[in-house]
């Protein structure tokens, strides 16, 4: 089950571990694959030993290449089919580096290192100056003022990327701002930030323009700055600095015939083995009859142990091939038309149960299947929780996918009049029309899941 829900990088990553710990374990090469060992079961006779529940037989087959391996399908480079998202040096890392270029004192140093602890992913502080200036005072016996944490805090505001170490939305994009050139539009977007905040976000634009005395295209201008700016200054630098990699475990081929067919990426199927030099341990053994001391039978139950723990691994990785091909094999047959087509409208209505019922497994096991799991497809790589989706019915009793519903929910809401935007009763009545009766918390709930803000808050002004 651990293995099952693994990523191919965390796979490799696991088999690794495995190969460094157990010295039963061996990578095979390619070259290997026709190679057998050639022990008999009739070679090995019972040993003198003091475990009796151990059979020596289960640990000398002469099949140690498992034969899934021999229809893995590796005619193609899986490494060219990796999709890498690389990142330097993490945000911590960054700030550190502009705060060693300051000239500044050992104490404003240690209040800024602390300060660049305390900020978030997004580049925000979400620590109160008070509560940092206690911090140091406990946890490094340094006493220091709200007033020299702020004037730390300052420096670190000049800081790449602009916006970092702001304590809210509205400090960070005012930080953004007052780093742009100076004009006027920009000293207007400054003054409705600092001025108008709530009157902005919510787009009460009528009271903003009489508040400040503009007029609409002033404002416009002002607000076309503001869109300009990134509400999560640090986006993109991870917190860590590691490769991270989204590899497709499986690739979907369809013909021109519109027969279906997918392949395993072979990075999914590591070449294992067991040790040649434990099963001659083994081997060796028998020819003493039984006839060995402490130290040798110490020796022994070691080495059937390790060799127990490499089979059961060599197993347990031929399993979650077999379940991973298993659970893509039934999915592509329940959303075959999506596969031909690339039209999410052809997705149908599929949860884990299907797939579990499908396949004879538990819902938990196609559950850690499609976890961290993608598949490049003819319209791009998908993640295979993409496939998955709740159902409903329409008033002629079709089923269809929530899917679709979030579809058209979305092209309602691209293509309305930005000054009026359709409110979710508006876009339930137009579902209605539609044949798809659903109530409006549910619209609500699912232009949420896609990230639309209500109504009021998508108003933009126009000409």
């Amino acid at each position: 089950m651990k293995l099952i829900q693994l990523s191919t990088v965390e796979l490799e990553n696991r088999v690794e571990e495995e190969l460094s710990e157990n010295p039963a374990l061996e990578d095979a090469k390619i070259n290997d694959i026709e190679e057998r060992d050639s022990f008999e079961d009739d070679d090995i006779n019972e040993l003198d030993f003091q475990d009796k529940d151990m059979n020596l037989d289960q640990y000398m087959s002469d099949d140690e290449i498992p034969n899934y391996k021999l229809y893995s399908q590796n005619s193609t480079s899986d490494e060219e089919q990796n999709y890498f998202l690389t990142t330097g040096k993490n945000l911590i890392e960054i700030l550190m580096d502009q705060l060693r270029e300051h000239k500044i004192d050992e104490k404003s140093y240690e209040i800024g290192e602390y300060i660049i602890g305390c900020i978030n992913d997004d580049g925000y502080l979400k620590r109160d100056v008070q509560e940092i200036s206690e911090d140091l005072i406990f946890s490094k016996n340094l006493v220091c003022s709200v007033k020299e944490v702020l004037e730390v805090l300052n420096i670190i505001q000049s800081f790449d990327p602009p916006g970092t170490g702001g304590r809210d939305l509205k400090e960070s994009l005012i930080l953004q701002l007052k780093r742009k050139e100076k004009k006027e539009e920009i000293s207007l977007a400054i003054t409705v930030l600092t001025e108008c905040f709530e009157y902005f976000v919510n787009k009460h634009y009528e009271k903003l323009c009489h508040k400040l005395n503009i007029n609409k295209e002033d404002l416009k201008s002002a607000i076309s700055e503001i869109e300009k700016l990134n509400p999560k200054p640090a986006v993109g630098i991870n917190s860590s600095s590691h490769i991270q990699s989204i590899i497709p475990d499986f690739t979907v081929h369809v013909d021109d015939d519109d027969k279906i067919d997918f392949t395993l990426n072979s990075r999914n199927a590591p070449m294992l083995k067991v040790s040649k030099e434990f099963q001659n341990l083994l081997h060796l053994n028998k020819e003493k009859k039984g006839k060995i001391g402490k130290e040798q039978q110490q020796a022994l139950l070691f080495a059937k142990q390790k060799l127990d723990s490499a089979r059961w691994f060599i197993n347990a990785i031929h399993q979650r091939q077999k379940t991973l091909i298993l659970t893509m094999s039934s999915i592509i047959k329940k959303q075959k038309n999506y596969f031909i087509s690339g039209d999410e409208k052809d997705l149908k209505p599929m949860i884990l149960k299907d797939i579990a019922s499908e396949i004879n497994m538990d819902i938990s096991t196609v559950s850690r299947v499609i976890n961290s799991k993608y598949v490049d497809t003819l319209f791009g790589v998908f993640s295979l929780k993409h496939f998955f989706s709740e159902s409903m019915t329409k008033k002629d009793g079709e089923s269809i996918s929530v899917k679709e519903i979030k579809n058209i929910i979305k092209e309602i809401i691209t293509n309305e009049n930005s000054e009026k935007p359709v409110n979710d009763q508006s876009i339930t009545e137009k579902l209605k029309v539609k044949g798809y009766n659903i109530a409006r918390r549910t619209v609500a709930k699912y232009r949420e899941q896609m990230n639309f803000p209500v109504a009021r808050l998508r108003k933009k002004l126009t000409n």
